[in-house]
C-alpha cells in the first residue's frame, strides 16, 4: 500500500509539473507533434512520385447492376487484387469505394457518420473499347470514363472534364499481410467463414496471376517476400513506440481539378480560408489533437477533423468527402502556385499559359478508400449534397445563440452569484454562465465540489428564476478511483478502452490517472447518456447543459498528447482506425443524454472541442485554446468560415482569448466580432486576470454592452438562419464567394463574411485601426450601413472610417431582417417582446425575408408542427406578410411594433390592411437625408397575414 501510494504521489507530482510547464509555455511545442516525415505512412506515400499508376483495371471483371459498377484492380508490382465499387447517387453525387478483394481480415469502414444509405441512381455503359469503359451516371449530363491501364477515372459534364481520379498515378493501397518473421498464414477454413473466404472461385486478378506463373512469368511476391520499409510494423516517436500488429495498411488517392485555382475546407487548421499549396512543406493534417496554444498559419492538426474539401471556379463548385477516420494528410498542389496575377496574364497574352489545375492527394493510415464526389454545380448544391450524407446543423435552443460567460473557473456558488448579479447591475444581458473542471469533486465528472458547490440545485434554481442557464464541463477521461461511482460502473461493465494486452487503458489527464470510456460501443454510449438523468447526475436540473472538452482524446502522457494508436476498441478495432471519430461519439452520447433526461422533449446544447464529419448534428464547436492576441482575433473568422463550409455552422472562438490578458482595445474589438459570430462565449484561462465586462472602465463597459445588445436585438434573425441551416444544410456564416460565386474578387476574402444572404460583417481586427476597407459585392446591388443607413452601390471597395464604437455591418438591398429592440437581461425574458422589421429596398424597390418562431427549446416544431415560418415581401410599394409554410401553426402574443424601410421615398400616407378588418391609417416619419421611412405601431400579431401600403 505504501509503495502504491508513493507511486500515486509521483504520478500526481508529475502531472502537477506538467500542468505548470504548460501554463508558462508561450507557444506550442512543435516537437510534441509529428511532421509528415515522422509519420511513416505519410512519408511512404509521399515518396510515391507522380507518374504512371502501377494499377490496372481488369475490364473483363466488370459487373454492372442497377445501382453500381464493380471492377477489379490489380497492382502489377505485387499482384494484390482490389475491388472498386462505383455508385451513382441521387442529388448529383458519385461514390467510389476501394477495398482489398480478399483481405486477411476485415478493414475498418466508418459507421454512424452517414445519416442513411445514400439512395442510388441507375448506371449504364454507354461506350467501351479495349482499354476503357464509359458510364452514364444517371442524373444530369455526367459521364465517367474508366481507363484500364494505367488505371484512372475521368468525370465529364457533357464534353467538359470536371475532375480526374488517379490521373497522377498516386493510388496507394497497402494490403494486409503476414509479418515476415511470423507464422505463415493458415489454410482457409472449409466452412466459408471469414473475410478471406469471401469467394471460392478465383478472382480475375488471381486467375490472371496463376496463368502468368504457368507461362513462366514472374510469380506474384508473397507477403513474406515483400520488402518492408522502416515503420511498417513498429514506429517510435519520442519515447512512445507504436506496435502495428496489422502492419502497413495506409491508403491514398489523388484527385485533379482542371480549371480550378481555389480550394477550401478540410478543417481544423489555424490558417487562411483559401487553402495554400503544400509543396515544399508538410501536407495539411487531419488528426484530432490537444495542441496547447496553437500557432497560426500552418497546416498542423488541431482539435477536430472534417475530411471535406471544396473546389471552386466561376463555372462550378465541387466537393470531395473522404470518409476515413484514421490519421489523414492532404497535399494540395497547383500549376499556378507562386505565379502573380501579372504572370498569369502574361502567359495568357503570349498564348503559352496552361489551364489552371489544382491537385489534391489524400493519405490515410488505415481503413478503406470511401470517397464521395459532390458534383454541385453551385455552392448551394454542394451544401445540400453533403447535408444529405451527414445531416444538417442541429437547431439549437434559442438561449444557446445568446451570450455566454465562462472562465476556468468560477470559484464557488458565491462567485457565480456575484457574476450573475454583476450583469444585472451593469445592465448587460447574458444567458449562460459556465463552470470548468474545478466545479467537480476532485475532477470527478457528474459530481460537485462539496465545499465550493454544496447546493448546486439552489444555485441552478437561482439562475432559472432569472431565466438563465448554466453549462458544466463533463470530459471523457474518468478518474481511476475505487470510491468514484462512475469509474466503478464503467469498469464493472467493461466499458473502458483496452490496451493492446487487454487491460483497461489508462493515461494522465486533469484528474491524474484516468480511464477512457469506449464511446465506439453503443452500449457504453447508452449508459453514458443515462448518466445525465436527474436521478444520476445529482444536483442537475433542466437548465444545466454540457461542455465536452479534451475529447480528441487528450492524454497528457500519450504520444502526441493523445491515445496510443494500438489501444483497442470494441470489435477489436485499433484506436488508429477510429481516432478522429472519438470526439464525435462523445458529443453524440452527451447530446442524446440531454434529450433522454427530458423524455425526448427538449433540444440539447452540447459544446465540443473535438469533432468529425457529422458532428453538426449534435451541437456547437469552438476554436479551442486561443490567445489574447490580435492575430488570434483575425484567425477566428477563417477558422469558423472553414467549418461552416463543411456543415458545422455553430462555431465561435473564446472572446478575449483563452491565454494571456487582453488589453482593453483588443477585448472590446473581440466582443464586437464575437457578437456577429454564431457561438458567442467569453472564456479565459485560470491564470489570467478576471475580465468580466465591467472591469475595464466605464467607457469600455459601454462599448461591450452595446456589442452584446446588438447580438440580442438580432436573435430572431440568428434563429431563423439556424432554422434554414437545419432544413437545408446552408451555412449560417458564409464566405462572400458562396453568394457571389462568379466574383473572383471574393475568392480569397476571409476578413469579412455574410450572415445568411442579408448581412455583411467586417469586424475591426487590427490594433489602432482608423478605418477598414470593406468589399461590397454584387453588380448593380446596393448595401445599407445598418448603423447610419447610408446607401452604397456595389460592387466597390468602400473605405469606412472607424472609432472604437464601430462594428461595420451592412444589410443587403432586397432583404428584410427581423429584430427585437427591447433588449432585456436574457433571451427568455425577451421571448414575447415585439419585433421590428428592417426592410432594405433593392435597386428595383423590392425586398423579401423570413422569420421562424417556435417555443425556442423543444422538438415540438418537428414532432407537432408547432411553429410559425413567416415570409415578408415588399413590392409595388406594399409590404405583405404571409405564411412560408402552412403546415406550421403556433400561437404567440408577440407583435410588430415598428417597420423601418431603408431606401424609401416619403409617402403621402401609409395604410394597414388585415383580413376581415377595415383598412387603417398608420403613423410614420421620414428622414429625407437617409431615405429612411419608419412606420410606427402596426400592432399586428407576428403570426397574422397583413399588408402595409405606401401611397
Amino acid at each position: 500500500m505504501a509503495a502504491a501510494a508513493a507511486v500515486g504521489r509521483l504520478e500526481m507530482a508529475a502531472l502537477a509539473w506538467l500542468a505548470l510547464s504548460l501554463a508558462v509555455v508561450t507557444a506550442v511545442d512543435r516537437s510534441n507533434f509529428k511532421t509528415c516525415d515522422q509519420s511513416s505512412f505519410c512519408k511512404r506515400q509521399r515518396n510515391v512520385e507522380a507518374g504512371s499508376s502501377p494499377y490496372r483495371a481488369l475490364l473483363e471483371s466488370l459487373q454492372l447492376s442497377q445501382d453500381s459498377m464493380k471492377i477489379q484492380l490489380i497492382n502489377e508490382a505485387n499482384k494484390v487484387p482490389l475491388l472498386l465499387e462505383l455508385y451513382g447517387l441521387k442529388g448529383n453525387m458519385t461514390r467510389i469505394r476501394i477495398n482489398e478483394l480478399n483481405p486477411l481480415k476485415p478493414r475498418y469502414e466508418v459507421p454512424d457518420v452517414l445519416v442513411q444509405d445514400p439512395p442510388t441512381t441507375r448506371l449504364s455503359v454507354t461506350g467501351r473499347d479495349d482499354n476503357s469503359v464509359e458510364l452514364s451516371l444517371g442524373e444530369g449530363n455526367h459521364k465517367l470514363i474508366l481507363t484500364a491501364k494505367p488505371f484512372r477515372m475521368d468525370l465529364l459534364e457533357g464534353r467538359e472534364l470536371v475532375l480526374s481520379v488517379n490521373s497522377r498515378g498516386l493510388l496507394v493501397f497497402e494490403h494486409l499481410r503476414q509479418r515476415k518473421d511470423s507464422e505463415p498464414p493458415k489454410e482457409p477454413a472449409s466452412d466459408g467463414e471469414g473475410a478471406a473466404e469471401a469467394s471460392d472461385a478465383p478472382s480475375s486478378a488471381e486467375q490472371e496471376s496463376t496463368e502468368k506463373t504457368e507461362q513462366g512469368e514472374e510469380a506474384p511476391k508473397g507477403a513474406s517476400e515483400t520488402e518492408e520499409e522502416p515503420g511498417s510494423w513498429e514506429e517510435t516517436f519520442k519515447t512512445h513506440t507504436d506496435s502495428k500488429p496489422n502492419g502497413p495498411t495506409s491508403v491514398g488517392l489523388d484527385f485533379s481539378f482542371p480549371g480550378v485555382e481555389n480550394v477550401y475546407g478540410i478543417p481544423e487548421h489555424a490558417d487562411y480560408l483559401r487553402l495554400r499549396t503544400t509543396e515544399g512543406g508538410d501536407p495539411y493534417r487531419l488528426y484530432n489533437l490537444d495542441v496547447f496554444q496553437y500557432e497560426l498559419y500552418n497546416p498542423m492538426a488541431l482539435y477536430g477533423s472534417v475530411p471535406v474539401l471544396l473546389a471552386h471556379n466561376p463555372q462550378r463548385t465541387l466537393g470531395i468527402f473522404w470518409l476515413n477516420a484514421a490519421e489523414t494528410w492532404v497535399d494540395v498542389t497547383s500549376n499556378t502556385a507562386g505565379k502573380t496575377l501579372f504572370g498569369k496574364m502574361l502567359d495568357y497574352m503570349q498564348g503559352g499559359g496552361e489551364t489552371p489545375q489544382t491537385d489534391v492527394r489524400w493519405m490515410s493510415e488505415s481503413g478503406i478508400i470511401d470517397v464521395f464526389l459532390l458534383l454541385g454545380p453551385t455552392p448551394t448544391d454542394i451544401f445540400r449534397q453533403y447535408a444529405s450524407l451527414t445531416g444538417t446543423q442541429a437547431l439549437p435552443p434559442l438561449f444557446a445563440l445568446a451570450y455566454h460567460q465562462s472562465r476556468w473557473n468560477y470559484n464557488d456558488e458565491e462567485d457565480v452569484s456575484t457574476v450573475d448579479n454583476g450583469f444585472d447591475e451593469h445592465d448587460i444581458p447574458y444567458d449562460v454562465i459556465w463552470l470548468d473542471i474545478e466545479h467537480a469533486d476532485g475532477k470527478r465528472y457528474f459530481t460537485w465540489d462539496p465545499n465550493k458547490f454544496p447546493r448546486p440545485r439552489e444555485m441552478l434554481q437561482g439562475l432559472a428564476a432569472k431565466r438563465r442557464k448554466m453549462v458544466s464541463i463533463v470530459d471523457p477521461h474518468i478518474k481511476v478511483d475505487s470510491a468514484y461511482r462512475i469509474h466503478n460502473e464503467i469498469r464493472s461493465r467493461d466499458f473502458y478502452v483496452k490496451t493492446k494486452d487487454g487491460s483497461d487503458y489508462e493515461g494522465w489527464c486533469w484528474p491524474g490517472s484516468a480511464g477512457y470510456p469506449d464511446f465506439t460501443n453503443p452500449e457504453m454510449r447508452a449508459w453514458w447518456s443515462s448518466m445525465f438523468g436527474y436521478d444520476h447526475y445529482e444536483g442537475s436540473m433542466e437548465n444545466l447543459y454540457t461542455w465536452n472538452d479534451m475529447n480528441e482524446p487528450s492524454v497528457f502522457n500519450g504520444p502526441e498528447v493523445t491515445m496510443h494508436k494500438d489501444a483497442v476498441h470494441q470489435g477489436g478495432w485499433e484506436h488508429r482506425d477510429i481516432h478522429n471519430l472519438y470526439a464525435f461519439y462523445v458529443q453524440m452520447a452527451t447530446a442524446e443524454g440531454q434529450v433522454k433526461r427530458s423524455g425526448g422533449l427538449e433540444r440539447p446544447f452540447v459544446l465540443t472541442r473535438g469533432f468529425f464529419a457529422g458532428s453538426q448534428r449534435y451541437g456547437a464547436v469552438w476554436t479551442g485554446d486561443n490567445a489574447a492576441e490580435w492575430d488570434h482575433l483575425k484567425i477566428s473568422i477563417p477558422m469558423c468560415l472553414s467549418l461552416a463550409l463543411v456543415g458545422i455552422s455553430f462555431c465561435g472562438a473564446d472572446v478575449g482569448g483563452f491565454f494571456k490578458n487582453p488589453e482593453p482595445e483588443l477585448l472590446v474589438r473581440w466582443y464586437q466580432a464575437g457578437a456577429y459570430q454564431p457561438f458567442f462565449r467569453a472564456h479565459a484561462h485560470m491564470d489570467t486576470t478576471r475580465r468580466e465586462p465591467w472591469l475595464f472602465g466605464e467607457e469600455n463597459k459601454a462599448l461591450i454592452r452595446d456589442a452584446v445588445r446588438q447580438r440580442y436585438a438580432l436573435l430572431p434573425f440568428w434563429y431563423t438562419l439556424f432554422y434554414h441551416s437545419y432544413r437545408t444544410g446552408q451555412p449560417v456564416m458564409r464566405p462572400l464567394w458562396v453568394e457571389y460565386p462568379q466574383d473572383a474578387t471574393t475568392y480569397a476574402i476571409d476578413d469579412q463574411y455574410l450572415l445568411g444572404d442579408a448581412l455583411l460583417v467586417h469586424p475591426v481586427t487590427a490594433q489602432g485601426a482608423r478605418g477598414v476597407q470593406v468589399y461590397l459585392p454584387g453588380k448593380g446591388e446596393v448595401w445599407y450601413d445598418v448603423h447610419t443607413h447610408q446607401k452604397l452601390h456595389a460592387p466597390q471597395t468602400h473605405y469606412l472610417a472607424v472609432t472604437m464604437s464601430s462594428i461595420p455591418v451592412y444589410q443587403r438591398g432586397g432583404s428584410i431582417v427581423a429584430r427585437k429592440e427591447r433588449v432585456r437581461r436574457s433571451s427568455d425574458c425577451m421571448y414575447n417582446d415585439p419585433y421590428t422589421l428592417y426592410v432594405a429596398l433593392g435597386p428595383q424597390g423590392t425586398a423579401q425575408g423570413e422569420l421562424f418562431v417556435d417555443d425556442g427549446h423543444t422538438f415540438n416544431f418537428e414532432t407537432k408542427g408547432q411553429y410559425l415560418h413567416r415570409r415578408f415581401s415588399f413590392s409595388g410599394n406594399t409590404l405583405t406578410a404571409s405564411s412560408a409554410d402552412p403546415k406550421g401553426s403556433f400561437e404567440t402574443p408577440a407583435w410588430i411594433e415598428r417597420v423601418v424601410i431603408l431606401g424609401a421615398g416619403k409617402p403621402a400616407a401609409v395604410f394597414l390592411k388585415q383580413n376581415d378588418v377595415a383598412e387603417s391609417r398608420l403613423d410614420f416619419t421620414h428622414e429625407a437625408e437617409t431615405s429612411v421611412l419608419t412606420i410606427r405601431k402596426p400592432a399586428v400579431n407576428i403570426g397574422a397575414d397583413w399588408s402595409i401600403s405606401l401611397r
